[in-house]
């Protein structure tokens, strides 16, 4: 059977270990002139409502997006290194990635507030990037709302992979962000509490169903079956 799984990648794929704050603190000095006054609030968000609200919580006018989008990547670029260095792919993703990449009818991407060239960096520094098929993955350049980036990724993958436009899709995140994009578009969510949110609040929050972590790879491979027959 069929199915689109749609993968967050901070927190759910990968640690980054302080590494995505250093991106938006250099990327909104190299337009501004000046340090931000405050680390970035990401928790879910875009890249395009991350900057936004830098800019506004700054006092600053927000520069076109893209100049927001050119620091962004040149930022993340120059700290693929140090993400390698310090941050980690998180348990069982590897064995889980691997698995779904090559399961019948699958298509694995991922869906994240990262820009396209960021979300590579992040994934590239684990080699996980040949795991996935990044190529239909929806990223924060692509929406402002989370929501919004499902429907890009469903049409990506019928374009480029010949998907039907009835194929289930599932969310596989961290936040609370991730299970209402989930639920706003009627797609399927696994809530992951690897991140800061608990397995209560993501629950909460709706989602149909939630782990502790990924290290379980055959349950979550069960699950993800179980939304592919729906």
């Amino acid at each position: 059977m069929e199915l689109i799984v749609l993968w967050d990648i901070d927190h759910t794929l990968i640690e980054n270990a302080g590494v995505s704050k250093e991106i938006y603190a250099a990327a909104f000095t190299a337009l501004a002139g000046a340090g931000p006054g405050e680390p970035a609030r990401t928790e879910g968000r875009t890249d395009r409502l991350i900057m936004r609200d830098m800019f506004q919580r700054n006092g600053i006018a927000e520069p076109d997006w893209p100049a927001v989008e050119a620091a962004l990547t040149s930022a993340g670029a120059d700290r693929l290194h140090d993400l390698s260095q310090r941050g980690t792919a998180l348990p069982g993703v590897r064995d889980v990635l691997k698995e779904a990449s090559v399961h019948s009818g699958w298509v694995s991407s991922v869906l994240t507030g990262n820009i396209a060239a960021n979300a590579r960096v992040k994934v590239s520094a684990f080699e996980l990037d040949s795991l996935l098929d990044l190529s239909v993955g929806a990223y924060g350049a692509d929406a402002l709302q989370r929501p919004g980036l499902v429907a890009v990724a469903r049409e990506r993958a019928q374009r480029l992979r010949g998907v039907p436009d009835d194929v289930p899709v599932v969310l596989v995140g961290d936040t609370p962000r991730d299970v209402e994009a989930a639920l706003a578009t009627r797609s399927g969510i696994i809530a992951v509490a690897s991140g800061v949110h608990s397995v209560e609040e993501l629950a909460a929050a709706g989602a149909q169903a939630v782990l502790p972590d990924l290290t379980d790879t055959e349950r979550v491979l069960r699950i993800l079956e179980t939304f592919a027959a729906h």
